[in-house]
């Protein structure tokens, strides 16, 4: 993940009162431009403290900037460190380590990131090694609206702990905006390591490959022009997809395939007004030094209730049953229930104040991009569903992919971010590629053909790609049949669902093609997932183990090729 620049590039940097954002806009880029203030450049000492061994698990690169930005603060504490993803870490190498610090994210329904189940198998099994000389630490990354809240930190740092590691400090779980909460833990978690008594027989303690440019170059929030729009979805189609275009001239962004994009959006002005409406409050009655209508257009979650107002709820709502319901089964009560829909069952008023202290910052979102810079260096390109569902007989919309396709016109301005995904990239270009991207999953692989066109690259590509109509939710259709026909793309396979009586999905034509996935994967293919996390990223990779245990001799031999792949980082996937 990319960091901030260094202070001095920094310097007293400020958001000039003449510059192209919106309210809403200045307050996401005055947290940043803080966050990123927070960070300093690392001035490398020599120490003769035992190494540190930070480790990171990351899904997004979140966790792997938290990481990155703690060896810069032990650097500048002489503290001697070293990085590594948590599932470089086998047995031994972790029972030699004395003193850890890991920095993991969750994501999905409380899963462990792809780099890090590896090393999540390996703690857990009956064999794991005993800790015992280890003091460690854990910063813990998630959201919050999920019921397994920093779900995989928890589990590592438990278990850290039963194998008999010593805790330096208690965990410290951080949010979606994290930015705020591990500012606050680098100072506490340094001062504790850079205490530590000098070994007695110091060891070496090389850093990894300086990654300056990685770390001290992470694009800032910027305007950017929304310049294209089209629907992708057929009119018949029961899902609403766009693709979108933003200008980059002049923003000084570059992406690579493979990174997302950030779009900061704004609340539905007509759920803004029923809110307005619930709490008996004019939208211009001030909070602090801001219109209540403004905080709740630009600055709070208003559709995903947050913890701290759901504890409230669960001691305050006037039904005994939907209070019972909150302490016992949070996921029971919020079923087919917004915010809105909630505070309405509770029947419960909260004046202005105490309601926005208890909501959520308003937070960005990130797309995958579904374009290549080598044919579109001052475009990004995005396919995104538009989220649509309804609530006690209510429309309500997903926040961003509504803001994209119903509030923002071509034309209009937008803060956006890049966030870079150097986990996730094209292989090199002599090397074959297998890649399977349902719906919106597609994306980053049309951006990886892209790429694969433009250079030129001489290894084989197979997509599988599926939706439900083919008639009316083929994206690019045009684009992948003719890549298919002038040979760019090896193999495509289809599989829409609903094109005849027995549902076919991306799953069932890997099992098809198995002797082939098998054959690529054994000769040095890459494997890429994209897309739902829930269901079809568990389908697909059970379906992966299916095939390599009839080509292995079973599970084990199955199970034991994908961590192959894992380690070779020839198993990738960006699901959310």
């Amino acid at each position: 993940m990319i960091a901030p620049p260094p202070p001095a590039e920094l310097g007293d940097l400020a958001i000039s009162p003449d510059a192209p954002f919106t309210a809403e806009q200045r307050i996401w880029l005055s947290g940043y431009l803080a966050g990123a203030r927070s960070a300093a450049a690392p001035v490398r000492k020599e120490s003769g403290m035992t190494p540190v061994h930070v480790l990171y698990g990351t899904e997004t690169g979140n966790a792997e900037y938290v990481a990155d930005l703690l060896t810069e603060r032990l650097t500048e504490a002489g503290v001697p460190w070293e990085l590594h993803e948590l599932d470089a870490v086998d047995a031994d190498a972790l029972a030699a380590m004395s003193r850890v610090v890991v920095v993991c994210s969750t994501y999905g329904d409380g899963e462990m990131p792809d780099n890090a189940d590896l090393f999540r198998k390996m703690i857990t099994a009956d064999d794991a090694p005993r800790l015992d000389a280890m003091s460690f630490a854990v910063c813990a990354l998630g959201d919050e609206s999920y019921e397994d809240f920093c779900a995989a930190g928890r589990l590592l740092d438990t278990r850290l702990a039963e194998l008999g590691a010593t805790r330096l400090l208690e965990r410290r779980d951080c949010d979606v905006m994290w930015e705020d909460a591990s500012a606050q833990w680098f100072p506490e978690i340094v001062a504790v390591l850079s205490a530590a008594p000098v070994a007695e027989e110091p060891a070496p303690a090389p850093a990894p490959a300086p990654e300056p440019a990685r770390r001290r170059e992470r694009p800032a929030p910027v305007p950017a022009v929304l310049a294209h729009r089209v629907r992708l979805s057929g009119p018949a189609s029961d899902k609403e997809i766009h693709h979108h275009e933003f200008d980059l001239t002049g923003t000084g962004l570059t992406y690579a395939a493979g990174d997302s994009l950030n779009v900061v959006p704004a609340n539905d002005p007509a759920l803004v007004e029923a809110f307005l409406d619930h709490l008996g409050h004019d939208g211009d009655t001030p909070v602090g030094d801001r219109p209540l209508r403004e905080l709740l257009t630009c600055a709070h979650e208003i559709v995903t209730p947050s913890r701290d107002l759901l504890e409230v709820l669960a001691e305050r709502a006037a039904d005994a049953g939907l209070r019972a319901a909150l302490r016992e089964d949070r996921a029971a009560a919020l079923w087919d229930r917004d915010l809105l829909g909630l505070l309405h069952a509770a029947r419960v008023r909260l004046d202005p104040e105490e309601f926005v202290g208890l909501l959520r910052p308003l937070q960005h979102r990130a797309y995958s991009i579904s374009s290549s810079p080598l044919l579109f260096p001052d475009r990004v390109h995005l396919t995104v569903a538009s989220v649509r569902y309804r609530c006690d007989d209510r429309a309500v919309g997903g926040v961003c992919s509504t803001h994209l396709a119903d509030r923002l016109a071509v034309g209009d301005t937008a803060v956006v971010s890049l966030q870079p995904n150097t986990g996730f990239r094209p292989p090199a270009d002599d090397v074959d590629m297998i890649m399977i991207g349902p719906g919106t999953g597609v994306a980053p692989f049309r951006a990886f053909l892209q790429e694969r066109a433009a250079r030129g690259a001489r290894g084989r590509n197979w997509l599988l790609f599926g939706d439900r109509r083919s008639d009316h939710d083929f994206l690019y259709r045009s684009e992948l049949l003719g890549w298919a026909s002038d040979g760019l793309l090896t193999h495509l396979d289809l599989a829409f669902s609903r094109d005849q009586p027995e549902k076919v999905y991306v799953q069932d034509r890997m099992r098809e093609h198995g002797a082939r996935l098998y054959a690529w994967l054994a000769e040095g293919a890459h494997l890429y997932v994209c897309g739902d996390a829930s269901r079809m990223a568990r389908d697909v990779d059970a379906a992966l183990h299916e095939i390599l245990a009839a080509h292995t001799g079973g599970e084990d031999g199955a199970a034991e090729f994908v961590a192959d792949l894992k380690r070779g980082k020839r198993y990738l996937r960006d699901v959310y």
